[in-house]
């Protein structure tokens, strides 16, 4: 049975959307004590396609573990609660007042190099508040599927079923609440990503985009819809007829937004022109170290959009993603490479895939970076079943010194001429310098901490023990 959703909401929610909202103090206060004198910090996130954040209020914890801060909001969000490397989520809506517990990571979890997740935890919720109503719902979902989805694969017409009788609960549940349009999305998306996982007499792909997406407003900030958006349009290019991707191909190589925009209107999910814009930004980034596509031109693509967009919030989006694929900062894409070793072999960044790589940029000249091979061929000692080590160096004259200094270093080395792009790209203004990037490439640290102690007593080798900690819980699980 299709689930209809009635949804009049729509209308108003593309009136608030022309005339806004004021802004109304949010205070969030509560209790962290494994942060005392450390830092929490809520950081908004500016769009769900590049996932940039952006700090919107911070304050320090006090001697007897409580924190209080208050900020200015104009809707409801989702935001990033940030404690040291540690983060949570939650949402605010304006006028909220919450009291909250950060806690520590969970002691059985391994710890992470970039912080671990952690779960904020409400003291006396409103239950006209967002956040309690989409725990609630989350709740009953979660439920619902650790009791219905094992039949998936046995029986896929008897879930089916039942995964229909929830749509209709949840419809008849939430049908007379028509104030709040934001829980209303995130119910319609998560139910539409419970589409997904169904088998017998699943929607195509068509059909989908008719019922979700079509007649519904684009809602740039809830969570819900944007996950179901970047899920359904994911890996977009491949998926187009042959025609028109070599269209987008040809609008790619002559940097123009404006006919790749008008290649992709030949896709029938790509009707709307707000949706549209939006895909071609995440597409083009999808691509962007494919080398298929020259990235000079995808940024110069990026950087018109994030000027001239139809739409503002795509603007936003352009913005971000361009700093995302051309900045090395944590949690961004690593800067591909193309380097040759001493044994004449060509290594790219996608040789190193599934392994985290501590990338040591030296100049085998300098006594600085000298003083630090020993340590360093130590940390090798220890750690190298679980991070590859690598060196990079500049194409310069070596005396016999040096090249013995070289000769040390147990693991791969690469010479690059001293105008190569590897050195502007990972931003290498003085050497030695390091960088440190995880299996699936995306950047750690920059720079990375070093084998030698900094100011604060600080070195690479705790970060190292708990990726060895980690790869070795998920080693051990793989056993099971």
């Amino acid at each position: 049975m299709a689930l209809r959703f009635q949804f009049f909401v729509i209308f108003l929610f593309s009136f608030v959307q022309l005339f806004g909202q004021e802004k109304e103090i949010v205070t969030i206060k509560g209790y962290a004590p494994s942060y005392v004198g450390g830092t929490i910090q809520i950081n908004e996130i500016e769009d769900f396609v590049s996932m940039k954040e952006t700090s919107i209020a911070s304050t320090t914890v006090k001697e007897d573990s409580t924190f209080t801060l208050s900020f200015f909001a104009k809707e409801i969000q989702k935001v990033v609660v940030r404690a040291n490397k540690n983060h949570g989520l939650m949402y605010i809506q304006p006028k909220g007042t919450y009291d909250i517990f950060v806690p520590d990571k969970d002691p059985y979890e391994p710890k992470r190099p970039n912080g671990n997740l952690i779960e904020v935890t409400f003291f006396d919720l409103d239950s006209l508040d967002v956040n309690y109503k989409i725990l609630s719902y989350l709740r009953w979902q979660d439920d619902f599927i650790g009791k219905n989805y094992h039949l998936r694969g046995p029986q896929p017409a008897e879930f089916a079923k039942r995964l229909d009788l929830f749509k209709t609960n949840v419809e008849k549940a939430y049908s007379a609440d028509t104030s709040d349009v934001y829980f209303k999305t995130f119910v319609r998306f998560s139910i539409a990503s419970l589409d997904n996982i169904q088998t017998a007499a699943d929607r195509n792909r068509y059909e989908k985009h008719d019922f979700y997406l079509k007649n519904f407003p684009v809602s740039y900030q809830n969570d819900a819809y944007m996950g179901y958006v970047n899920t359904f349009y994911e890996k977009m290019l491949p998926r187009l007829a042959m025609e028109t991707n070599n269209r987008v191909y040809l609008g790619i190589l002559k940097s123009s937004p404006t006919l790749v925009m008008k290649a992709l209107g030949a896709e029938y999910t790509l009707i709307n022109m707000r949706i549209r814009e939006m895909v071609m930004i995440k597409a083009l980034s999808e691509v962007f170290y494919t080398k298929q596509y020259p990235q000079t031109n995808i940024l110069t693509i990026l950087d018109s959009l994030s000027n001239s967009s139809l739409f503002e919030a795509n603007q936003v989006i352009a913005r971000n993603m361009k700093a995302r694929l051309t900045e090395l900062v944590p949690g961004g894409k690593a800067p591909d490479f193309a380097l040759t070793n001493e044994k004449g072999e060509t290594k790219t960044l996608l040789n190193y895939a599934n392994k985290y790589i501590y990338i040591h940029f030296y100049d085998p000249t300098g006594p600085k970076s000298t003083i630090e091979l020993e340590p360093l061929i130590q940390l090798h000692t220890k750690y190298q079943y679980d991070v590859t080590f690598i060196t990079v160096y500049p194409n310069k004259p070596l005396d016999e010194t040096a090249k013995q200094h070289l000769a040390k270093l147990p693991w791969e080395k690469f010479r690059a001429d001293e105008n190569a792009s590897i050195f502007s790209n990972y931003k290498v203004e003085t050497y030695p310098y390091y960088v440190l990037v995880d299996e699936t490439g995306y950047v750690v640290a920059s720079p990375a901490l070093t084998p030698m102690p900094n100011g604060q007593y600080e070195t690479i080798d705790k970060t190292f023990f708990f990726i060895k900690e980690a790869r070795e819980a998920l080693r051990q699980n793989n056993r099971r």
